[in-house]
């Protein structure tokens, strides 16, 4: 059995990104993040929809339309398909634990 919380990654250099499980038109993934941001011109303009957890840490995801949404441990989002946005900050102090669910 595996655990969403077990073997975090060391490097702090940089987000992981893991795929937990995929099926057609749904992907499970976990993402690990210590402090990263989308870069300043990064907007993700995705195909799927994008179910969004943080299961620890936080983080703010800023839309394009000027919204910003502050995410703690436990909060979830549900981000259409073509909705940009970015992710503006993690936790630099903790390990941020995402779980998302891309589907169709």
């Amino acid at each position: 059995m595996d655990n969403l919380f077990a073997k975090l990654p060391r490097d702090k250099s940089q987000e992981h990104f893991s795929d937990l499980l995929q099926a057609d038109g749904l992907r499970v993934e976990r993402i690990v993040s210590y402090g990263q941001a989308s870069p300043e011109q990064g907007w993700y303009d995705q195909e799927e929809n994008e179910w969004v957890s943080v299961l620890e840490g936080s983080a703010v995801i800023e839309f394009d339309n000027g919204q910003s949404v502050v995410l703690g441990k436990g909060d979830y989002l549900n981000i259409p398909a073509h909705q940009k946005h970015r992710v503006a900050e993690t936790a630099e102090n903790v390990a941020t634990i995402w779980l998302v669910i891309f589907y169709k």
